[in-house]
């Protein structure tokens, strides 16, 4: 592996020591950190944070930093574990010494880091934690994502209008899938519709063919089901060898649950998908995120979540500015008053009194060849 950092260099290796606006390091740069899944199975989509995240950082040193000084984002790997979050967490806080952290992709990691920060009277930003325990992580996490509750009203909505009153539920057994599968019930109850069979799997198994021939007994109208990685990529394939596929199949975050999966297994599958950009507000901020994307890594985003990590980057370089110092509790003071009302490239944050989005743009997509299109 040849970069600027060296060669030979690993990524397990570059996961613990990402510096993003190195080159600024002869000065004395502000210092903030970031979680992110470089490693395991959502890998791609934590690259695809990271380079949401560089960008950003480009952008803000290119328009003099944070108070005149560079800003500087430290990126530990939290390879998808709880564990290995909380450790990443603890050097950057211990070693580092940064006052601020982002991340981490997915809840289960995302609420013990947070927990950890808040404990410490330090700063945490949720980019795509959904859990709706991270409404419980503390005053001073703050999320530019909205939580499950708003996504399953807008899933139970999406599938009414679709056509179907009667469906299964899958979802991984921890805290995201477990808060997906009870926002999403009681909002398609109230909208009338009722889930015939729920399965809530253990994570890493080798094979899903024993849930998915328990739920098909219950003979739904739909699938609607949530998953990501590995799992996610071994559902679709058994779905498909059982002949499920051919009853309709809903993703609620339907690019993380068609990630890596062969597109015979997942063409036709319809779903909701988090809206990465607001034209009108990333045109207002003057940034084109896919342009500066395509421009600098010859390839479109993998992913809608790059844009939530930049505007991770620039609610901090904005809380960093107004507070006029990176001391944590001038910038917890100045967060309260920058953080609610922010506009980023995903549109104005709107936050409640827990420091959660009010409301969130979502795109209604269906999978074809392999890639979540707007139907």
């Amino acid at each position: 592996m040849k970069n600027c950092f060296g060669q030979g260099m690993t990524l397990s290796t570059l996961a613990g020591m990402t510096l993003l606006g190195l080159a600024h390091t002869a000065q004395a740069d502000v210092n903030i950190g970031a979680i992110l899944p470089l490693t395991g199975t959502s890998a791609s989509i934590g690259e695809d944070q990271r380079r949401g995240i560089e960008l950003a950082v480009e952008q803000v040193n290119a328009q003099g930093g944070v108070n005149g000084q560079p800003l500087h984002v430290i990126v530990e790997d939290s390879a998808e574990s709880p564990v290995t979050g909380l450790n990443a967490v603890r050097k950057l806080t211990q070693v580092n010494h940064v006052p601020l952290v982002v991340g981490s992709f997915s809840s289960s990691v995302t609420i013990p880091v947070g927990q950890y920060l808040v404990k410490n009277n330090l700063l945490h930003i949720n980019i795509s934690g959904t859990s709706t325990d991270i409404r419980k992580i503390g005053a001073t996490s703050w999320s530019v994502i909205g939580l499950d509750s708003l996504s399953a009203s807008f899933s139970a909505e999406d599938v009414r209008q679709l056509g179907y009153s009667k469906v299964a539920f899958i979802a991984p057994d921890g805290a995201y899938g477990q808060g997906m599968a009870e926002q999403f019930t009681k909002a398609f109850e109230k909208a009338g519709g009722k889930v015939v069979a729920k399965v809530l799997y253990t994570s890493g198994q080798p094979s899903y063919r024993r849930e998915l021939e328990q739920i098909s007994r219950a003979h739904p109208q739909a699938y609607v089901y949530t998953s990501y990685g590995q799992d996610a990529i071994v559902l679709n394939r058994e779905a498909w060898e059982l002949g499920l596929n051919k009853t309709p199949w809903y993703g609620m975050y339907l690019t993380m649950a068609i990630e890596g999966s062969p597109a015979q297994y997942t063409n036709g599958q319809v779903g909701m998908e988090v809206a990465g950009i607001d034209q009108k507000a990333a045109s207002g901020n003057g940034a084109n995120y896919a342009e500066l994307y395509q421009k600098k890594f010859h390839e479109k985003p993998r992913s809608v979540y790059g844009s939530y990590a930049w505007d991770s980057v620039m609610l901090a370089a904005a809380a960093i500015d107004k507070a006029h110092s990176a001391d944590p509790a001038a910038m917890i003071s100045a967060m309260k008053t920058v953080a609610p009302g922010f506009t980023g490239i995903t549109g104005t944050l709107n936050l409640d009194a827990d420091n959660q989005r009010q409301s969130q743009p979502y795109l209604k997509v269906k999978a074809f060849n392999g890639v979540p299109v707007p139907r």
